[in-house]
């Protein structure tokens, strides 16, 4: 079986991430999200080894020591790590996986170099317009959207770093982007724009 292959995916808080890799993924079969573990409290809807594998920081703290982690970060004091053999056990059952990891994150991952990858950032179109987002949601507080600005405008200076880079402006053209960019990976893997081997076309 073709091992599926891994993406990375970075962007600011209120950049579009969810709203576009959920379209993607309605649109592309073999795609599949890695669900981390951390430390912090579920929130409203979500579910324990669905959004996240959710544990005590003495729980972490063991797996981080026995070497379980691929990268691990604290965020806002808590706590969040991708399991290496959970990862490897994913694309080993031949899907592409979507890994959503801060800038932090994707660095360590990077410069460890233990699973080839793809990564991707999606930005804003400009700051003014993620304060607007932001803004419009009307869920955080004032400190935390000013936090959020804050962290974007440090977290952008890094998309220089990553191989793709999709600016979510137009949503149509940003999920257009984003599909075209899976699927051209795909094929430089010699697979099908649906995951599948080529060899399936040979009848192997």
């Amino acid at each position: 079986m073709t091992t599926g292959k891994l993406f990375i995916l970075s962007a600011p808080s209120g950049a579009g991430k969810t709203t576009l890799l959920k379209r993607v993924m309605a649109d592309l079969p073999g795609l599949a999200f890695s669900v981390s573990h951390t430390t912090r409290l579920p929130r409203s809807g979500e579910h324990d080894g669905v959004d996240y594998h959710f544990i005590s920081r003495s729980q972490f703290e063991t797996m981080r020591e026995q070497g379980v982690f691929l990268e691990w970060a604290e965020v806002h004091g808590n706590l969040y790590g991708t399991s290496r053999p959970d990862l490897l056990a994913q694309l080993a059952t031949g899907l592409d996986i979507i890994l959503d990891l801060d800038v932090q994150g994707t660095a360590i991952l990077r410069n460890s170099a233990a699973i080839p990858s793809a990564s991707l950032f999606i930005t804003p179109p400009s700051l003014s317009e993620l304060e607007r987002r932001l803004r419009g949601r009307g869920t955080d507080s004032e400190e935390t959207i000013l936090l959020r600005l804050k962290n974007a405008g440090k977290e952008m200076q890094a998309a220089a770093d990553y191989e793709y880079l999709i600016v979510n402006d137009r949503l149509e053209q940003a999920v257009d982007t984003l599909r075209a960019i899976v699927i051209a990976e795909r094929s430089r893997g010699h697979r099908l724009p649906t995951g599948q081997s080529i060899e399936i076309l040979l009848g192997a």
